[in-house]
């Protein structure tokens, strides 16, 4: 029988800047299927048809001001930002520890720099929305996908590569 992993610690990178003791709490990013109900002539129920992946955000909070993301706010181009995330996850029944990666590319959508008030905890919220994801587990690339190249490979088998040749890509 065995424990669940539990994220014993993580640390955020911004185009290459360590944010190590800044970013206070990252809401991961959600992956999600464009599903559309779909019933033709002699089925006796609907089934959902795949339409590919809906948009991927990543949404962290830091403890303070921070010049470096104000900074790329309003960049022009699609994989502009580059953040990275690394976690350690640790099960109570192990002591090694899995090594979970995450990397988006995109640009910040959102930045909430929270209220001003003297000597009392501040909250500088960021959301980025990504054009590029990946996500590895101990080194090895699990999910990828980078939409303007028309690429999602889920556990090294790339989903779109008969699309692309079939588009002349």
């Amino acid at each position: 029988m065995g424990m669940p992993r539990k994220l014993k610690g993580f640390n955020l990178f911004h185009n290459g800047t360590n944010f190590v003791g800044q970013t206070t709490e990252i809401t991961l990013p959600k992956l999600s299927r464009k599903m559309e109900d779909y019933q033709g002539g002699g089925m006796s129920g609907p089934i959902q048809i795949d339409f590919g992946q809906e948009a991927i955000q990543m949404e962290w909070t830091c403890g303070g001001f921070m010049p470096e993301v104000i900074a790329q706010y309003g960049i022009t181009k699609h994989d502009g930002v580059l953040l990275r995330f690394a976690g350690g996850y640790q099960s109570e029944d192990r002591t090694t520890y899995d090594s979970i990666e995450i990397v988006v590319k995109g640009r910040h959508k959102e930045i909430d720099p929270g209220t001003a008030k003297t000597k009392d905890d501040t909250a500088f919220k960021i959301t980025t929305v990504a054009s590029y994801y990946k996500l590895s587990v101990n080194g090895q690339d699990l999910i990828e996908m980078d939409f303007i190249n028309m690429v999602e490979k889920i556990n090294g088998v790339d989903l779109l590569s008969g699309l692309r040749t079939a588009l002349g890509l």
